[in-house]
């Protein structure tokens, strides 16, 4: 299983899209942001530059695992690739949590790419929050690396580019990337991950802790997405 993660990694890595779309993509669109807003506070008196440095590393890293997953693993049904592994001696089991990890690792880049032009642009941290705030965002996106494998399942390969494009872009509408969240839309936006997922680095704001409950919310569409995959894994075996 860790050659298949280190595999698929590489792959992903060599992918110049990949690059493009969401490494250097949600950068650029950062330095639009805060441009546009220009100085001055959000909701909470989270500074412009820490709001869009985080809702812009969450949106490359939601893009990079439902993307890449998705369509990779709907090419790969549909080219025979999945029947020949499920011939091996790799377990089921495996092969979807290789695609998970291998997914999830890939989305480091993405988020320290934009940490890196935040920190530059004057975005200031104590060296824990840095780190802190890295930890939350990488282990949150498997909750969509899992979302990724279950829509690649789910999706034919014709069907998958706009399924998974109008999902993201959803979420990503309604989940306070693009601007803050607050009111009636707000008590909406609980139910959504890439909200919950935003709201991992409201312990960046003076004053607030880790927010738990959006800690135990990805959790549980951890879960969710998880059986999903295994769900529709299973049913495309019984196609095959």
């Amino acid at each position: 299983m860790t050659t298949l993660i280190r595999l698929e990694v590489l792959r992903t890595l060599r992918n110049r899209r990949y690059l493009l779309f969401t490494v250097l993509y949600p950068a650029l669109m950062y330095v639009f942001f805060i441009n546009a807003y220009g100085a001055g506070e959000l909701a909470g008196g989270l500074p412009v530059k820490t709001y869009f440095m985080v809702s812009m590393a969450t949106f490359g890293a939601v893009g990079s695992v439902l993307t890449g997953s998705a369509q990779r693993i709907s090419l790969e049904r549909s080219s025979g690739w999945t029947r020949q592994l499920r011939l091996t001696a790799l377990p089921g089991r495996a092969y979807a949590v290789a695609k998970i990890a291998a997914s999830a690792v890939t989305t480091l880049p993405a988020i320290l790419v934009v940490f890196a032009v935040g920190a530059s642009q004057g975005v200031e941290l104590a060296a824990g929050r840095w780190a802190g705030l890295v930890a939350a965002l990488w282990l949150g996106s498997f909750v969509f690396a899992a979302l990724g494998v279950a829509l690649g399942y789910a999706a034919a390969p014709d069907s998958v580019q706009p399924i998974v494009m109008i999902t993201y872009m959803a979420l990503a509408l309604f989940g306070g990337t693009w601007f803050p969240v607050s009111g009636t839309l707000e008590t909406f936006a609980r139910f959504n991950p890439v909200y919950l997922y935003n709201e991992l680095a409201t312990f960046t704001r003076p004053g607030h802790a880790l927010d738990l409950g959006a800690a135990a919310g990805l959790a549980g569409f951890l879960v969710v997405f998880v059986a999903a995959a295994a769900v529709l894994y299973r049913r495309d075996t019984r196609r095959a």
